[in-house]
């Protein structure tokens, strides 16, 4: 359904969109897993979890704890949502990606979730508190990386992380994290750079100044997730996730909050698959 496209200098252009087999099913789309926060901090996940749906993930479920669900179940509808027990949560064969920082809080419970989520061996984008949790002892995360797994720092993230990697170059600063953290890295700014272990380089420049609003970065995880859960390649998921991002944000233009950019996004697909009818 996704093909990634990138021109000759490594920037990234709109993404071959194509509409599911006739005989599809759901699953063949993957069934995508958003971590939430705790109660009273569910917004993030809401977002991230909105946005991996419109971007085509054929299932998502939202994993919290009680009380946090409640605030879910009075927004989500399309959305399943699923106690976290520490163990059976997201269970599935059929798991395409899972998604966890927006709202976690920064703290030894955050860090703990995401190493044990992360021996599970699936694919997943790690964001915001998921990434900070480990400033002080970044060796930690990265002993558990590998190439499916995408970290998406700002730029204050990405120096907390990496405190010794010179952010003056950025394409060369986004291929020392990769390498040095064995994982894909995607560094969030007006020109988003992304870059894998081996040496794969991307750069989005299709962005807009308006996506600078509050939960914007929640809804690009989320996106990434989505596309992840279907397409398999963490790269060109995440370089196809920052244009479609991007797209989004310049069709909302002046007045955009986060909330707007799930629909956004379907609006930038459509595009897309008439636009390869």
């Amino acid at each position: 359904m996704f093909e990634a496209r990138f021109a000759e200098d490594g920037t990234v252009l709109p993404p071959r969109v194509t509409p599911p087999a006739n005989d599809g099913h759901k699953y063949d789309r993957g069934h995508a897993f958003i971590l939430s926060g705790p109660r009273h901090a569910t917004g993030a996940a809401r977002l991230a979890a909105m946005a991996c749906l419109r971007a085509g993930a054929g299932l998502v479920t939202v994993v919290g704890e009680a009380a946090a669900l409640d605030e879910h179940a009075a927004h989500l509808t399309a959305i399943m949502l699923r106690e976290d027990d520490g163990e059976n949560a997201f269970i599935d064969d059929r798991t395409g990606a899972l998604a966890l920082g927006p709202g976690l809080g920064v703290g030894a419970q955050t860090r703990e979730k995401v190493l044990d989520w992360l021996g599970r061996g699936f694919p997943m984008v790690l964001d915001a508190d998921a990434l900070t949790s480990f400033a002080e002892k970044p060796e930690s995360l990265f002993a558990a990386l590998r190439e499916e797994v995408v970290l998406t720092p700002h730029a204050g993230e990405f120096r907390r992380l990496f405190s010794n990697i010179d952010m003056g170059d950025r394409a060369a600063a986004v291929r020392g994290a990769a390498s040095r953290s064995g994982a894909t890295v995607l560094l969030k700014g007006a020109e988003t750079h992304i870059a894998t272990p081996g040496g794969r380089h991307g750069v989005n420049r299709h962005a807009t100044p308006w996506l600078a609003t509050a939960g914007a970065g929640d809804v690009l995880t989320g996106t990434i997730a989505g596309l992840l859960s279907q397409h398999g390649d963490a790269f060109e998921a995440a370089a196809m996730a920052t244009w479609l991002h991007g797209d989004a944000g310049r069709r909302g233009g002046a007045g955009l909050i986060a909330d707007d950019l799930p629909n956004l996004l379907a609006q930038s697909l459509q595009a897309l698959c008439e636009a390869d009818a």
